[in-house]
């Protein structure tokens, strides 16, 4: 039996958007929660505690959309034109974020300091923001016409993706502060337990109106939810994230400082496993699956070759990088800004 090498790539880039949101959305989690930390100091702590991996963690942005751009030419030309607007809002909400990164610790000023605080904070605000409507848009169904984009300029603006926008920033909020609970201690840390508590209940509402809603923009969904059988085979996924709530606030209580982190990644891996059972196997729904849009299998093959080397070197470089600066961050520390 031969390997569907479009199945493979199609897995693989899920990987790597899956991995760029979780492993970025801690980074941009903690630009989120700036306005809540009022203190130089504290502020100061809380990004030198993602200076060593921010940069890295994009990474995986890059191989997902130029694996898209690779592999699936038509979902790329498809999805771009749909999608321009939040798109280039996002990279350029990156590329802002990115400077005042570097420019809020050379800040000489008490006043630059803040201007480039609220710039550092503010890119990470409209960067998630811009991405959890790119969610939306895409999920509530793309118009093609034969192999085209059809649709208007504004159609990626809808009350649905407004609200996946904001259900992923509460959810990058969490998982900054679930990161700042692992990274930091004193009374930082003890903020980052409260925010974690109430960005936990935010996120979790948010799942449950998210999903509500998703059988009611498409007549595919229902069925993947909510008829039988699939009603059976999909139960595990809610079920799960119940237990993962539980497991959650049950860790915060008794001042956990790993769990809490693990399990807020655990409910973006089940609602990214969610999503997957909605739309497979189309990529732009509701009309291109994967198949449809995939270059010819020797190309595929080419690039394969190259995923096969350039992957396990960005894992291998991603996790000596964790690990070398494992361990709490604390003010004055060798390599602290």
């Amino acid at each position: 039996m031969s390997l569907d090498l479009t199945l493979i790539w199609a897995l693989l880039i899920a990987t790597a958007v899956f991995l760029y949101v979780v492993m970025d959305g801690f980074d941009l989690g903690v630009g989120i929660l700036f306005p809540a930390v009022r203190g130089k100091a504290e502020r100061d702590v809380m990004v030198n505690t993602v200076a060593p991996v921010w940069d890295g963690n994009e990474t995986w942005l890059i191989l997902g959309g130029g694996g898209l751009f690779a592999v699936f030419p038509l979902a790329y030309a498809t999805i771009l034109p749909a999608l321009y607007m939040p798109l280039i809002l996002m990279l350029l909400a990156l590329v802002f974020r990115g400077v005042a990164f570097e420019m809020r610790f050379r800040a000489a000023t008490v006043r630059s300091q803040a201007l480039w605080d609220r710039s550092f904070s503010w890119g990470s605000y409209v960067a998630a923001f811009c991405q959890g409507i790119c969610l939306g848009a895409l999920v509530q169904g793309i118009r093609v016409e034969g192999r085209a984009y059809a649709g208007g300029w504004w159609d990626w603006l809808t009350p649905f993706s407004l609200l996946t926008g904001a259900a992923l920033v509460a959810g990058y909020g969490l998982l900054g502060a679930c990161w700042l609970i692992w990274k930091t201690d004193g009374e930082l840390q003890l903020r980052a337990y409260r925010l974690a508590r109430r960005l936990g209940c935010v996120t979790l509402a948010a799942i449950v109106i998210v999903s509500a809603a998703m059988p009611f923009l498409s007549a595919a969904f229902r069925a993947r939810w909510i008829a039988w059988p699939n009603l059976v085979l999909a139960a595990p996924v809610p079920i799960l994230v119940a237990l993962l709530a539980w497991r959650f606030f049950v860790a915060l209580d008794r001042r956990a400082e790993v769990t809490p982190f693990l399990c807020a990644l655990g409910l973006f891996l089940l609602s990214y496993v969610g999503l997957g059972i909605s739309l497979w196997p189309m990529i732009v729904p509701p009309a291109i699956t994967i198949w449809d849009a995939a270059t010819h299998p020797s190309s595929q093959a080419f690039l394969l070759a190259g995923a096969v080397v350039l992957v396990p070197m960005v894992l291998a470089y991603t996790g000596y990088v964790y690990w070398l600066f494992r361990g709490k961050v604390v003010a004055g520390a060798p390599g602290y800004h």
